[in-house]
């Protein structure tokens, strides 16, 4: 948290603060995210705020950054099934730290702490997710080529992305996500067939 020279900032506002800023991301949208919106759900003022934070920005920045939209999967004992566990979430609707996160990704594309928090909050989660699985498959003597690993890291964000921003909830049946993790997810992590002898 940046500040400035004075009085110690109170940590229990601080956390009220960001906790109004989540409810307005989450019901209302970041276009509506402003220092009066905050100050007065808060009932602060708005130089507690800037104290803080210098930009709106930087609060839906230190908001949602702290959330970790992707849990790690559980431990199946194979890819296939890590893979489906990872994917579990998808078939229930978006939550307030979701609905929170989805309400920058518009913005993002042009605020570097939007991106930031975006980061935080989803791509690096996804990325310690995807090296779990990784890790646990080569473990088991199934070891996942880097570049395999890279697209299906890619491909799965693409899919957080559209959850984020798709209309409606977010969630999808299980059987969709059961054909994704099947028809998509799996092949690109299964090694190419090997040529075969003539």
């Amino acid at each position: 948290m940046s500040g400035t020279p004075g009085r110690p900032l109170s940590a229990e506002l601080s956390e009220q603060l960001l906790a109004v800023a989540v409810d307005i991301l989450a019901d209302e949208g970041w276009g509506r995210l402003n220092s009066d919106r905050v100050a007065a759900r808060a009932r602060a003022g708005k130089a507690g705020i800037y104290r803080r934070w210098p930009t709106m920005a930087a609060l839906a920045r230190a908001a949602v950054g702290r959330f970790r939209l992707v849990t790690p999967p559980g431990d199946t004992g194979t890819v296939r099934g890590d893979l489906r566990s990872l994917a579990d979430r998808w078939t229930v609707p978006l939550d307030r730290e979701e609905r929170a996160a989805a309400s920058i990704v518009g913005a993002a594309r042009y605020d570097e702490q939007l991106r930031a928090g975006l980061d935080e909050a989803l791509v690096r989660p996804l990325s310690e997710a995807v090296a779990l699985i990784a890790q646990r498959a080569e473990a088991r003597g199934d070891a996942v080529e880097e570049d395999r690993l890279a697209l299906l890291h890619s491909v799965l964000e693409a899919f957080w992305w559209q959850r984020l921003t798709a209309a409606g909830d977010g969630a999808v049946l299980a059987d969709q996500v059961d054909r994704v993790v099947d028809e998509v997810l799996c092949p690109l992590v299964e090694p190419e067939d090997l040529p075969v002898a003539v």
